[in-house]
């Protein structure tokens, strides 16, 4: 068993509107955009970070704003829903505030014992707000939220799958045990996590299978420690007959990827370096930063990529 993963370190989505997509998490969720980089594979596309002040793992979503990208089709083989933790006693400030700011699909409910607010994302993403007693991560101030209800960072991830088994014998192996079932969507927590280390696995046998546009997640994130850790945790799942990624350098992290039974796309990836390795942390999300290979298409890109403002 692999016992190296301490939760959730991003969750990366795409979106069709760059400026849209960093106004409703910077304004309307009041979170930190901590990176303003571009897509390795496709550098006219941008990589937009958002999450705490420092962009701690566990906290930080990501999109690739693909212009004018079609929107995707809810299914199965995708994460269905992201949770973000708030403190307890604010979902009702946070229902009067999204429903104030336009946001759609807001319904409020109950799941593991646990109150929640679910919500739509600006392409249809399925987000929901948890409230979380004792919470110790600390949320970013230096946005429109105030602080006493801002957002902790991720609570957990909602799968959505046709047959639960494969899923959960994965996540056990990964490190998570089965803390019960809701209908019809078993929970799973690692045991001493980084606080974002709730996987909730929903099964749909009848659900046709996701179409990924703007609105679906591309692939989920667990975090780490180190390179060295990571190379534990390849071996492992190499062993046990996943096809897995040589490691690649994402400046801010090393990944690996694989994907999973259920069919959605695993990445574990570092705590080191960071997103502070090419700017300062005061500065964190306000230049273009480029990856190495990138940089002598700064001019070109500068002139593609739609200027964003804050």
């Amino acid at each position: 068993m692999i016992t190296q993963i301490k939760g959730l370190h991003h969750v990366t989505s795409m979106a069709a509107n760059a400026q849209q997509n960093s106004d409703f998490f910077t304004k309307t969720l009041g979170l930190r955009r901590v990176k303003k980089t571009v897509n390795f594979d496709a550098p006219d596309v941008y990589h937009l970070y958002y999450g705490d002040a420092a962009g701690s793992p566990g906290s930080v979503m990501t999109y690739f704003p693909f212009p004018n990208m079609r929107k995707g089709r809810a299914g199965v083989g995708e994460v269905g829903e992201t949770e973000f933790a708030v403190p307890k006693g604010t979902l009702k400030a946070w229902a009067e505030r999204l429903s104030a700011l336009g946001v759609s699909g807001l319904a409020q409910s109950s799941s593991f014992g646990e109150n929640r607010l679910r919500f739509d994302g600006p392409d249809g993403d399925g987000f929901a707000l948890v409230e979380v007693d004792g919470d110790a991560r600390t949320p970013w101030e230096g946005g429109d939220v105030p602080a006493e209800m801002g957002i902790h960072g991720f609570h957990g991830a909602r799968m959505r799958v046709h047959d639960k088994a494969a899923s959960v014998e994965l996540m056990s192996f990964m490190g998570y045990e089965e803390a019960g079932v809701d209908g019809n969507v078993t929970r799973l927590i690692v045991p001493g996590g980084n606080g974002a280390d709730r996987i909730d696995i929903e099964e749909l046998p009848s659900a046709a299978v996701a179409d990924q546009g703007a609105g679906s997640v591309h692939h989920i994130a667990f975090a780490v420690e180190d390179r060295a850790a990571q190379l534990e945790v390849r071996k492992a799942l190499l062993d046990t007959g996943y096809q897995v990624t040589p490691v690649i350098d994402r400046d801010y992290f090393w990944a690996i990827y694989f994907r999973t039974p259920g069919g959605v796309l695993f990445e574990v990836a570092t705590n080191e370096p960071g997103f502070d390795r090419d700017e300062a942390p005061d500065q964190l999300g306000q230049g273009l930063m480029l990856p190495t290979q990138h940089e002598h298409l700064r001019s070109a890109l500068e002139a593609r990529l739609m200027p964003i403002t804050d």
